[in-house]
């Protein structure tokens, strides 16, 4: 069954291989974007998830699209590293206020019409670094283990009304951030993974696809690492 379809940060990396791999499935996608271009096929909002009327409106464009949105994937969000003694408090606030307040406004906007519907499928998308930590991260890595607790709450409140909430922790995946890395560095990484070698945003995108669709109908608040076993044991 086709469902509506709403991914955060859609025109890039993991968010654009999570939205086109659900636009090949039949699902009717939409995704929100502030730079870049969105993919083909695909319908594209401009939306910055710091702010309640752009959020707002951004669900109005959808649902006068393609209808309420049935499954949400909350996977904008941005970094601002440094060391903690020379972090401000704007890097901090900036980075808090994407990845953890945005996912907070985006399900508080998206429950309203699949409490009515009595069905739903939220997936968050965190980062194996909230769950390992990262010198130079605390603010990233903060952001990202919150949305653990965030998405546990709403299992809690809105799982009664068939409504359920995942969080995917993808570890280094190959996109256009981690490609700029000096080779030392990404090998430096590469020795850290079990499996020798980056993800493929294409796997990440593979996992959310089957926790947004029915099969999945019985995982709820669960914590799914795509991470080559990086983080074993978190």
């Amino acid at each position: 069954m086709a469902r509506s379809v709403l991914v955060t940060g859609g025109n890039r990396g993991i968010g654009r291989a999570i939205a086109v791999s659900l636009a090949e499935r039949g699902d009717s996608v939409a995704v929100t974007y502030r730079t870049g271009d969105p993919p083909e096929g695909v319908l594209g909002v401009r939306c910055d998830v710091t702010d309640d009327a752009q959020v707002d409106a951004a669900f109005a464009e959808v649902e006068q699209a393609q209808g309420p949105v049935e499954v949400l994937v909350a996977n904008a969000g941005v970094t601002r590293d440094t060391l903690l003694l020379r972090m401000g408090t704007d890097d901090w606030d900036t980075v808090i206020d994407t990845n953890l307040t945005g996912a907070f406004r985006l399900v508080k906007r998206a429950s309203r019409a699949m409490l009515r519907a009595r069905w739903g499928r939220v997936v968050l998308v965190s980062s194996v670094v909230g769950m390992l930590g990262s010198a130079g991260q605390a603010n990233y890595a903060a952001s990202k283990a919150g949305l653990v607790g965030f998405a546990r709450s709403m299992t809690r409140e809105l799982g009664g009304r068939g409504i359920t909430v995942n969080v995917v922790a993808p570890g280094f995946v190959d996109t256009d951030m981690t490609a700029e890395l000096p080779e030392q560095t990404r090998e430096d990484y590469r020795r850290q993974i079990p499996l020798g070698r980056f993800a493929d945003a294409t796997e990440v995108a593979a996992l959310v696809a089957f926790l947004t669709s029915d099969r999945a109908g019985y995982i709820t608040g669960a914590l799914v690492p795509v991470d080559g076993g990086l983080g074993m044991g978190h």
